[in-house]
């Protein structure tokens, strides 16, 4: 076995060293071609008669630390071809090798369109400085530009979904291939058109996974009407849990008047809270105006004009979406009540030696959190009122009636009880929706017929419209092995891409480092 390294052995395949030389920073070899003849690029005949010859300069892979140059003796050769219209020509190395009018080497370019794929411009230049490879960001960005292809497979299963260019403003469209797990194609915008156009130029495809937005739906099932259409079902599993949210919310004084805190000593309030509570009324002063002139029968074009408020508000407000419950703030103390309460109790009543003894006990907070809540406690005593009663946020009260009871304190099981007792829709709706999570599970389609009966008469009877409007497509997201799951972390890594590049990533070199890196 050959144990020595010939100098041929650094430089590119298909050329012999000359001679090689130190000058600096940098090695500078001379090599020239190994073959004895040329092909004439126009009518492709081989031809051995020099006509001249001449010094083309490529760099190559460093060597030791040292930039390499590579001076390059081309041959001119002449064409013997009667009919070719090319009477001379230089000898072609090939693409891999060196290609015409290159001023890298094959191996360099693709050590370069690596670089600018995974790092962009800048990071992948300063990189590229480190390694010995000088070469400037916009050179980077040309050659991923360049390199750019778009995949020509034969599409079947696709994951279609959109993604923020700038989040509220403009959206895009991502298209995927989950059979390969790989980016197809980025679309400039979401518009069921542009979608529409894309996939009539892919009769191919057999089943389109999808988001539940309606221009997806729209846009596949007008090109192509014979394709499978699954609904994503972690969204599914998400609006289904944002169904029962919505519930409690619009529960919300029905669960102040069943757990008992419908009176607000404003007595007992600090200052911050004394803020509040009268935002809080001025806020449901509003809410009782606009709800009289809806009864009335004014319509919300007329209440926004005669009260000012927004749109989406007077339409929140009338479908009793706006439930502004007051609940006193949250705390820092709340770790400490306890141990506070029972130090007051046994008759040590200074807040600020109390402070200085939770400070030693680990409390972060500052005295005058612990002097506020002395305050209260004292004007409690006063007045001889019970404390203010807190009441928790409409998302809290959710998480504690879809817990397990195991996972829930003394005090929150009660309040979870009350609520129960009181409010038997608000369970049932709960029921529907752990049913439908159990549904997609399981993959029990068979039950979905009856499951939509039964939530039709509940406070979630807009989700159950929604899900029987894109029934085919639910139907199938339970039953089949597709989902848009792969898409969701291809948006992901398109986020990351875009913000490398500080969200100026054009939509062209955005598409040629998604799709070109694997």
């Amino acid at each position: 076995m050959d144990q020595g390294v010939r100098p041929s052995k650094l430089v590119p395949s298909g050329f012999a060293v000359i001679r090689s030389e130190i000058d600096g920073d940098r090695a500078v070899v001379s090599v020239h071609a190994t073959a004895p003849t040329g092909t004439c690029p126009s009518c492709g005949c081989c031809s051995r008669r020099v006509q001249s010859r001449y010094w083309r300069r490529a760099s190559d892979l460093p060597i030791a630390g040292l930039r390499v140059d590579l001076r390059v003796r081309v041959r001119r050769f002449w064409c013997d071809a009667v009919l070719c219209g090319r009477r001379i020509f230089a000898e072609r190395f090939g693409d891999d090798v060196l290609a015409p009018m290159s001023r890298r080497t094959g191996r360099l370019e693709m050590i370069v369109h690596q670089l600018g794929l995974v790092l962009g411009g800048r990071p992948a230049a300063s990189f590229a400085e480190r390694l010995m490879v000088p070469v400037s960001n916009d050179t980077l960005l040309r050659v991923v530009r360049r390199k750019a292809q778009l995949p020509s497979d034969t599409l079947l299963v696709i994951g279609i979904d959109d993604f923020a260019w700038r989040r509220n403003h403009r959206y895009g469209t991502i298209v995927c291939d989950l059979e390969r797990r790989r980016t197809v194609t980025l679309l400039p915008d979401r518009e069921p058109a542009t979608s529409e156009a894309w996939l009539r130029r892919h009769s191919s495809i057999t089943i389109v996974a999808r988001d539940r937005g309606g221009g997806y739906s729209e846009a596949a099932a007008k090109a192509l009407p014979a394709a499978e259409q699954v609904a994503d079902r972690w969204h599914l599993m998400e609006n289904a849990s944002r169904a029962f949210l919505d519930a409690v919310r619009k529960s919300m004084r029905q669960i102040r008047s069943v757990i008992g805190a419908t009176e607000i000593n404003p007595a007992l309030l600090t200052s911050a809270e004394r803020l509040q509570y009268e935002g809080y009324q001025r806020r449901e002063e509003t809410n009782a105006a606009v709800m009289a002139m809806f009864s009335d029968g004014v319509p919300i074009k007329r209440i926004v004009k005669r009260t000012g408020l927004a749109r989406d508000t007077v339409r929140r407000i009338v479908r009793g979406q706006r439930s502004d419950m007051f609940r006193t703030r949250q705390s820092s103390l709340d770790e400490m009540l306890p141990w506070l309460e029972a130090q007051w109790d046994a008759g040590k009543r200074n807040a600020a030696e109390l402070w200085r003894t939770m400070r030693a006990r680990g409390f972060r907070g500052s005295l005058r959190v612990v002097s506020e809540w002395a305050t209260r406690r004292r004007r409690a005593e006063k007045t001889d009122a019970g404390t203010l009663a807190r009441i928790p946020s409409a998302r809290t009260i959710a998480r504690f009636m879809t817990n397990g009871r195991d996972k829930l304190s003394k005090a929150e099981t009660v309040l979870i009880a009350a609520i129960e007792t009181g409010l038997p829709q608000l369970v049932k709706a709960r029921e529907v929706i752990a049913d439908f999570h159990q549904m997609i599970r399981t993959r029990g389609v068979a039950a979905m017929t009856l499951w939509m009966e039964r939530a039709a008469d509940s406070l979630v009877a807009s989700f159950c419209s929604g899900v029987r409007k894109d029934e085919a497509a639910v139907r199938a997201a339970i039953t089949s092995p597709w989902s848009n799951g792969q898409t969701e972390g291809q948006i992901t890594k398109l986020k990351l891409v875009k913000r490398q590049m500080y969200g100026r990533g054009k939509i062209d070199l955005l598409q040629a480092r998604l799709v070109g890196a694997r």
